[in-house]
């Protein structure tokens, strides 16, 4: 078994949150080039001293909610671990900073700005990820039970111990084919019409359409709606009339241009304004990351 690489954090914690990241004993064993019986102990006498159980050990494993607490601290540990190799240690620090970064994001940043900030992260920096995606009133619950290091979200209020930055607004614009909104809106946008017309969401926790339809009926219906998790995808499936559905300003344009869809109400859109959160540790790797998250999303969404 190949040397073990040099760990600033206690091998307890380095174990805990391997085997939280990998999912599986095993695989952080490999991690770690230990043996599956050390990560075990290393865990369980972590347990024993805490007086906690925090990993359930099944497929994959996960953390207990007094594990999600505990990983909630050693997450802006590890980044602050790669940043003492780099300046000590450099020799080791190309296998800290092969270790990803965990990020929350909602699709729809994903699909628009994300990457951008990703890739010049990772050509200047050298920087991998992990990136989970959620809807944006959802993202936080990741960076709650420490599963991520920082999260695009639709929260303002920043959790305990986490910083805050603006990022800007999403502006998100009703879109159907043609002959969709002849079909069902053309005596116009109202509540009739949005009872009947088949609605397109992401997933049962985006909340967007109803939102939209709730502010302009003032009325709680039950359209027809279909289910379909992606974001680029919308466009299409609006297009070829699948039903309406909200996408965000920049996704619309070559559909509108060439077009195969139309604005249902060109006075009336639902703005989302997004932030980015992250644990509140002076550490450069966060700062790197914020200010870039900031700068490609200036040039993405509104101020």
């Amino acid at each position: 078994m190949k040397p073990s690489p040099v760990d600033l954090i206690h091998p307890q914690l380095a174990a805990f949150a391997a085997v939280l990241e990998e999912g599986s004993f095993d695989v952080a064993a490999r991690r770690l080039s230990v043996t599956p019986s050390a990560v075990s102990q290393r865990i369980k006498a972590l347990e024993d001293r805490l007086g906690q159980v925090l990993v359930v050990r099944q497929a994959p494993c996960r953390p207990t909610p007094a594990g999600e607490q505990l990983l909630r601290r050693v997450r802006p540990m590890q980044a602050l671990e790669a940043e003492a190799l780099a300046d000590f240690l450099p020799e080791e620090s190309a296998a800290a900073s092969a270790r990803s970064i965990a990020i929350a994001v909602n699709d729809d940043s994903l699909e628009t700005w994300f990457v951008v900030a990703l890739s010049q992260l990772h050509r200047q920096y050298g920087y991998l990820f992990d990136v989970r995606v959620d809807d944006q009133d959802h993202t936080l619950d990741l960076l709650r039970d420490g599963s991520v290091l920082g999260a695009v979200t639709a929260e303002a209020t920043p959790l305990q111990g986490c910083n805050v930055h603006a990022l800007g607004t999403m502006r998100y614009r009703a879109i159907a084919s043609p002959e969709f909104a002849a079909r069902y809106f053309a005596a116009g946008v109202e509540a009739a019409a949005f009872a009947r017309a088949p609605m397109i969401v992401f997933n049962r926790k985006d909340a967007l359409q109803w939102r939209f339809v709730r502010r302009i009926t003032r009325a709680r219906l039950a359209p027809p709606v279909h289910y379909l998790p992606t974001s680029s995808g919308f466009v299409e499936a609006a297009a070829r009339g699948l039903g309406w559905c909200l996408a965000p300003e920049s996704l619309i344009a070559p559909a509108l241009q060439s077009k195969t869809i139309v604005i249902l109400d060109p006075k009336r859109w639902l703005d989302v304004p997004l932030y980015w959160q992250h644990a509140a540790v002076r550490s450069s790797t966060l700062q790197q990351i914020s200010q870039t998250l900031r700068e490609a999303a200036a040039s993405a969404l509104r101020a």
